[in-house]
């Protein structure tokens, strides 16, 4: 059972007496995020305009820059599990949040890919996750998940992953909607702005981070089975996901304004299917739920590049996204618990990165393949990893699979 963040937070790290509650602890990094998850959604949906309309390169320069920033990320993330381990909590978190804001202030003020290319590395501007799961500005998702498991006991986990993700994902969604109203490029200077507004609520967080130590992972074992999982999903996610957008863009020249309203239900609908994952969890436990929506989603996806009529198309993209994320905090949840808790920022990291080192090869070969006009291949070879990496948590994680000490 971890130990309350008003008492210890980070071996030895502790909040003194009176000064903050978990209660009030997780409103400020709620309010944080929701900043975030604003900007956020407003960048995921400027960036492929940004560079289709004022770049003459096409959709191939958008997967360079996607494996860019997805590469770029997996680095990022590795050193803020590190940092949250190591170095201390809440400075990893400060640190981890100025990012989104500052790489969206060099795309607005550059006109040129040479710093474009640094900031969406920076940014993660990779479109590689759900707005609810972190996608654009995702670098931060570790250390913040590690603040949120020990602001939780291990029963209510799941009920507070599920309630951040969905926050999260409202955010996201409002962002996706409030870019309809603005230039493109403009985009980007309210997005830094409205990202780096909820960055001095983190250090209302009051935590005396102490240095840890870096030594070999007790529950490596468990962790290898979760990275070896999300590798899968990652390199899935690539196929797909970073061109969405795109897709609707070069197949049915869909304007920024109604691809606006697609994305801002997208994003609303991923929302609210988070908010039944602790149900979900009660009723079907982890694998049943992993199984159920993700194999669904990915029934959704085979159909999807070969109906070519708009209306269902839009209700695929709309409805997919829930299904891919409703068993996001059931996962998130079940690796903090099986993982020991100093080691939980470095398990968040090294799942986080080798699943977008997965996802850049995704790209890669996705950005050939539209580049192509091949729109369908990369949606078919989705199917097939994620039939794969399903019967991978049915190994894993079936009956009897899973010892009682996480190894």
């Amino acid at each position: 059972m971890p130990v309350p963040l008003s008492v210890r937070i980070d071996r030895g790290d502790r909040v003194p007496t009176g000064l903050m509650d978990n209660r009030r602890a997780m409103v400020f990094l709620a309010l944080a995020r929701t900043c975030r998850s604003i900007a956020a959604g407003m960048l995921n949906l400027a960036f492929p305009y940004y560079i289709l309309t004022r770049f003459p390169h096409g959709v191939l320069v958008i997967g360079f820059i996607f494996i860019a920033a997805t590469l770029a990320g997996a680095v990022l993330s590795l050193l803020v599990g590190i940092g949250a381990d190591v170095w201390g909590r809440r400075g990893t978190l400060v640190v981890a949040n100025l990012l989104l804001p500052l790489s969206a202030i060099m795309v607005y003020l550059s006109h040129s890919l040479w710093l474009i290319v640094p900031a969406a590395m920076l940014g993660g501007y990779s479109s590689t996750g759900s707005l609810g799961g972190g996608g654009v500005g995702g670098v931060a998702q570790p250390v913040q998940s590690v603040v949120l498991a020990n602001l939780t006991s291990y029963q209510e986990r799941t009920k507070y992953f599920s309630l951040f993700t969905f926050l999260a994902g409202v955010a996201g969604a409002l962002g996706a909607l409030l870019a309809r109203v603005l230039e493109v490029r403009d985009i980007f200077l309210v997005a830094a702005i409205i990202s780096a507004a909820g960055i001095p609520l983190l250090w209302c967080i009051k935590v005396d981070a102490s240095r840890g130590k870096l030594v070999r992972l007790k529950t490596r074992a468990t962790i290898g089975k979760f990275t070896l999982t999300g590798m899968l999903n990652g390199f899935a996610q690539g196929l797909v996901v970073p061109f969405l957008i795109p897709f609707f863009i070069l197949v049915y020249h869909l304007p920024k304004s109604e691809m606006s309203v697609f994305a801002f239900s997208a994003g609303l609908l991923a929302s609210l299917s988070l908010l039944g994952a602790p149900l979900l969890e009660r009723r079907l436990g982890f694998l049943k739920s992993i199984l159920i929506t993700r194999g669904t989603g990915l029934l959704l996806f085979l159909v999807f590049p070969i109906i070519r009529f708009l209306p269902l198309s839009a209700a695929i993209y709309i409805v997919a996204p829930a299904l891919r994320v409703a068993g996001l905090p059931i996962q998130q949840s079940e690796l903090t618990k099986r993982v020991d808790e100093d080691e939980m920022g470095r398990a968040l990291g090294i799942n986080r990165v080798a699943r977008l080192i997965a996802t850049s090869a995704g790209i890669g070969v996705s950005g050939h393949l539209f580049d192509a006009a091949h729109f369908e291949i990369p949606f078919f070879l989705y199917g097939l990893v994620m039939a794969g990496n399903l019967l991978l948590y049915m190994k894993f994680f079936g009956a009897g699979r899973w010892p009682e000490n996480g190894e």
